[in-house]
Order: structure tokens, then sequence, then C-alpha cells
């Protein structure tokens, strides 16, 4: 009977911010339960004022931010895992004094100022305070690497540097309380312009979602995905990539998107034939493809706006057609293994017409429309994403199902400050390490030890970085993923001529592959929970079928794909598509029928010059792939024939 209290008491939850983990579920914890709604009521209310009309220093915005994020936290995340019930008081208490170390910036910084700067010992305890208990919370939330590499940077900065030999990596150190005062009391640390965009847009953007989701969309787009696909060949696997690629456009989750649509698609992948590894390693491809995909992307897009000072709207512009050429990937991979395996279509009785789906849930496209027309036109993100959330209540009204009162507005705050907590506790603690190698310009250090040693050569610098991300997948999320390889690499493809957007697209794109990397593939885990089946094998499914992470950010190098919606871009799509589909019938081993090794060598030298960047040996491969697609479509033909 206690084991089943103890359940009771925690909920399994899927975050982007660590793998599959048991948080408490405020609805069990009573009167501490309501404090947590409040507090996120209050924090998207707080976030709603500060971002259209209110005047708040940044600095304390960020501050009343990490307060109410590390409260929500340390309740949500219990100390253990086996005895949350136990540790309730313990964490309870951290909750209270997280809170008290975020407020005293607030209510003290004035008197700091007054002594020009100058710590006294209480200034340097709470501060000291509010860095371990954010550390330790990026323990709860996102494993051990992060507080590691947190801890790791801070003892370069304080002692580390100065037992370095003399050369690049030395660095002379500095004192305990300097260190306290960048951390903490300015907006160099946890409060620096990470916790800005983790505050402004990526709050945001979440909020819309969970608006937009409890609004009753999510059932629409997955009807909507049934409708235009579930007739096809493989149509649930189909319906999956279009489905997550809408719903992840619009979440910029992974494992949100996998937890919410997989729970839908992957039955039914399961049920017309399909393995449970593969139908779960579809529902990853297609999740992860979501963070690419405009118009949200996801926080790394963001921060990538910050760091570049390029225009977000700019970035989402270039980043569609990349996207696209991904998604048709998947499909095209998923197309060949439903022909492989002989599988058939939905059922006609589980597919919707497209005008009953669109009669019932037209409205549900109009926050949409909304959000991209703001954004298209110039409005900040910021702006773009609060007119969204207004018209997403708005268009509820039309039809008195989906209309959304008061309750279902509380809801929708609670959902998204709840959503926000994991990623927000990752992007406030990254602040450490961004302000260390700020202070410290071990960025640039090792930006230059990065290009020595890959030889000045750009494509041996990108296998170098995805090989990097690999290994940092294994225990990173993906923000914190693209956080690191940002800092310390996106740098060296500048040094070597490479443009400030594609050195970053780079880097954005293979920390991806976090998501589908084994052992730790935070999607593909999500995924084969749902479809019953081992995760190894499923994230292995999902990296095979997201290949393009890998492929495609080769052309962001060496084409003009990132040009746009122009000729520039369309011909390395189109010869970089070829070249996907040759890669995937040589992994199949399949076109039309089962191919033997000399015949997938075929699709594999002709999809090898498709892709590489050179316009003589893309008409090459183009036209060799062409010619094995008829050729062996009509072999097809005949033996059926």
């Amino acid at each position: 009977m206690e084991k089943k209290k103890k359940e009771e008491n925690l909920e399994l939850i899927e975050s982007e911010a660590g793998s599959s983990i048991r948080l408490r579920n405020p609805d069990n914890l009573g009167f501490l339960g309501l404090l947590i709604k409040v507090a996120s009521v209050f924090l998207a209310v707080f976030a709603l004022w500060y971002n259209s009309f209110g005047v708040i220093s940044e600095l304390h915005q960020n501050a009343i931010f990490f307060s109410i994020i590390g409260f929500v936290g340390f309740i949500l995340y219990p100390l253990s895992k086996k005895r949350a019930k136990q540790t309730l008081p313990i964490d309870t208490f951290l909750a209270f004094l997280v809170l008290v170390s975020g407020l005293y910036i607030v209510f003290f910084e004035n008197t700091i100022h007054a002594r020009n700067e100058v710590l006294i010992l209480r200034d340097i305890i709470i501060g000291s305070i509010a860095v371990v208990l954010l550390i330790e919370l990026s323990r709860r939330a996102a494993g051990i690497v992060i507080p590691l590499l947190a801890i790791l940077f801070s003892a370069y900065a304080l002692f580390l540097g100065k037992l370095m030999p003399p050369g690049m990596l030395s660095f002379r150190g500095i004192f305990y309380s300097t260190y306290i005062y960048r951390m903490y009391f300015t907006n160099d640390g946890i409060f620096g312009y990470i916790a800005t965009i983790a505050s402004t847009y990526v709050y945001l953007f979440i909020l819309f979602a969970a608006f937009f989701l409890k609004s009753g969309a999510g059932d629409f787009i997955i009807d909507i995905a049934k409708a235009l696909l579930g007739r096809s060949v493989g149509g649930p696997a189909k319906v999956a990539v279009l489905a997550s690629g809408l719903m992840g456009s619009i979440t910029g989750s992974s494992v949100a998107n996998v937890v919410g649509t997989g729970s839908i698609t992957i039955p039914l992948m399961k049920k017309i034939g399909f393995k449970p590894e593969f139908a779960g390693g579809v529902e990853t491809a297609a999740s992860v493809g979501g963070q690419m995909m405009p118009p949200i992307m996801g926080a790394g897009a963001f921060i990538m706006a910050q760091w570049t000072q390029i225009p977000y709207t700019t970035i989402i512009g270039k980043a569609f057609i990349p996207a696209l050429m991904y998604y048709l990937g998947v499909l095209l991979n998923v197309h060949i293994r439903a022909k492989k395996s002989n599988l058939k279509p939905l059922d006609s009785e589980d597919i919707p017409s497209v005008k009953e789906v669109l009669k019932k849930g037209w409205h549900f496209l109009i926050p949409l429309a909304v959000l991209v027309f703001l954004l298209v036109s110039g409005y900040t993100p910021t702006y773009a994403a609060i007119i969204s959330i207004v018209a997403v209540v708005v268009s509820s009204w039309i039809r008195k199902e989906t209309r959304m009162g008061p309750k279902e507005i509380i809801d929708a705050m609670i959902l998204g400050t709840r959503n926000m907590v994991g990623t927000g506790i990752l992007l406030l603690v990254a602040g450490i390490i961004v302000g260390i190698i700020t202070l410290t310009g071990l960025g640039i250090t090792l930006s230059i030890m990065v290009t020595s040693l890959t030889s000045n050569s750009i494509f041996l610098l990108y296998l170098f970085t995805a090989l990097a991300a690999l290994f940092l997948g294994m225990g990173l999320p993906v923000t914190a993923s693209y956080i690191v390889l940002a800092i310390l690499i996106a740098p060296a493809f500048k040094m070597l001529g490479v443009g400030i957007l594609a050195a970053n697209m780079v880097v954005f794109w293979l920390a991806e592959t976090a998501n589908v990397t084994p052992p730790i593939a935070l999607a593909a885990f999500a995924a084969s929970g749902i479809a019953g089946s081992k995760p190894v094998p499923t994230a292995v499914e999902g990296f095979k079928l997201a290949k393009g992470l890998l492929l495609i950010p080769i052309l962001f190098l060496y084409t003009d794909l990132l040009a746009g919606f122009n000729v520039h871009a369309l011909i390395p799509m189109i010869s970089g598509l070829f070249g996907l589909f040759g890669f995937t019938i040589f992994l199949e081993g399949y076109w039309g029928k089962h191919l033997n090794i000399f015949e997938r060598s075929l699709f594999l030298i002709a999809g090898l010059l498709a892709y590489y960047p050179n316009y003589e040996t893309d008409a090459i491969g183009v036209g060799l792939e062409i010619t094995l697609f008829v050729y062996y479509w009509l072999a097809s033909k005949k033996l059926k024939s």
C-alpha cells in the first residue's frame, strides 16, 4: 500500500532536459501543489506583461524568472526518485531558498551599487547559494554532465587555469568574490543573455504551444495528417512524419512531440505491420525534424539569432528548404520500407475526409496564420508570440466544443510554465558556462586549437564537429549540446571562411543528433516506451531515418542551400535529395524489388555523385539515378505481370 502511495505522488514525464524521469504531480501535493500552480500562473502573466508593455530591467526580469523556475523545479524534481515522499520536506526548503536567493538581487541591487560593487559576506553567501542550487537543480533535470561542465569551467576560472603549463590554456585566475559577482550580480552569468532568451522568446513560444494544444489543435493536426496521407502505402508512418513535423514546428521540443503525437501514430504503425522498433524510429526521426522546421524551431534558433545578430525571421526563412529536404528524405525511407514489407494503408474507417477535418478545425489555422504573418511582416518574435496566444484564445471561441474559458486559460499557463522548467533550468545553468568562457577567453583559444587540429580543412572540421556532437549527445540534451558546440566550434568554421549563418546552422543541425544518439537518445527512448520496443534498437532505426541530420549540413558549407527561396538554393536541394534517395535505397536494399549488393552499390554511387557539391557530378549522379529508378521500376512491373 505504501508503494502505491509513493507512485501516486509521481508521474512519468518525458522532458527535453532529461530522459524519462519521474516528477511529482502537483495535483497530489495539496497546498504545495496549489502554490506551484499559483507560481506558474504568476510567471506566465508576468512574462506576458514584461514582454509587451511592462518596464523592468533585464537583470530583475531574469532574476524573477530564475526564482519561479527554481521554486517550481525543486518541488517537481525530487532529490530521490525512489524516496520522493520522504525527501519532499528537503526539496520544499530548497525551493523557498532558491526563491529567496533569486529575489535577493531584485531588492538589494541598488545597495550593491551604492557600495561601488564591493560585495560583503552576505552577498557572497546568497550568490553562492544561488549558483550551487542551480547546479544541483540542473543535475536533477538534465543528468550529471551539465553540472559537471559548469563546475569544471568554474574551477578553470578560479584555479585550474593557473595550474596549466604556460601556453594557450593558461589563465591567471580570478578571486572567488569576482566569480560570484560576475555569475550572479551582473548580466554576464546566470542572468545573462541566455537567461534573457529563455525568459522571453523561448518561454513565450512554449506558452503559445501550450495554449495551442489546450485548445484542441493537437487532434486537428493528427486528423489532417490522416486525411492527407492515410490512404497511401504505409499511411500511418507517413501520418506520423507529417503530424510530427507540423506539431514539432509549433512545440519546438522533440521529446514532447514524440509523447504528444507518438501515442496515436505508433500504435497505428504497429497495427498495419511495422515492427515496434521501426515505428518508434519513424516517430523519433519525424519529431527531431520539428526542431529544424519553421516557424518556431526551438530554443537553439533563438540563441542562434541572439549570438549571430541575424534576425530570427531571416533564420527561419533560410531554414525552411533544408527542413523540407529532411522530411522528404524521411518520407521516402518510410515509403520504401512499407513497399518492401508489403504493408497496406490505413483502414478506410480510420481515415477522415479533408473536408470534414477542415470543417471542424479550420479555426485552428488562424493563430498559425497570425504567427507567420507577424513574423514575415517584421514584428519581433516576442510580439508575434503574444498576439498569437491571444489569437488562439479568440479563435477557440468560434466553436463551442473548443471554446477556452478561464479554467482552460489558467491550465494552459500552468502547462506552459511546467513545460518550461526543464529547458529553463538548462539555459540558466548554461549561462555559467558561457559566462566563464567569455570571461577567460577560452572560446577563442579552443577554436584556434580545433582549427589547427583539423589542419585548416573545412571537411575535417565538419567531421570533428559531427563526432563531438555524437559524443556530447550521449550526455547532453539538444539545447545544451548546441550551446557548447556553438561557443567552441562555430568560431573555428568562421576562421576558415565559412559564413556565420552556415557555421551556426551546421552546429545546430548536428546538435540535434543528441535525440537519436544511443545510449541516451532522449526522443528515441520516449518513443520506445510507447512502442513497447527496446530503446537502443529504436534509436538505431531512428538514427538511420534521421541520417539527413548528418548529411544535409555538408551542403551548408559547400553550396547555397541556405540562400532562401531562390534558384541558388533549389539546385543543391534537388541534387541533395537525389543523393539522400540513393543512400536510402542502398541502406534498405529495395526499389521495386529486393536488390543484391551490386545493384545497391549502383544506387550508392549515383547518390554520392548527386550529393557531391559540383554541377558536373550532380548532373551525372542525378541522370544515373533516374535511369536506375526507371529501369528497376519497369523490372518490378514486369515481374508482377
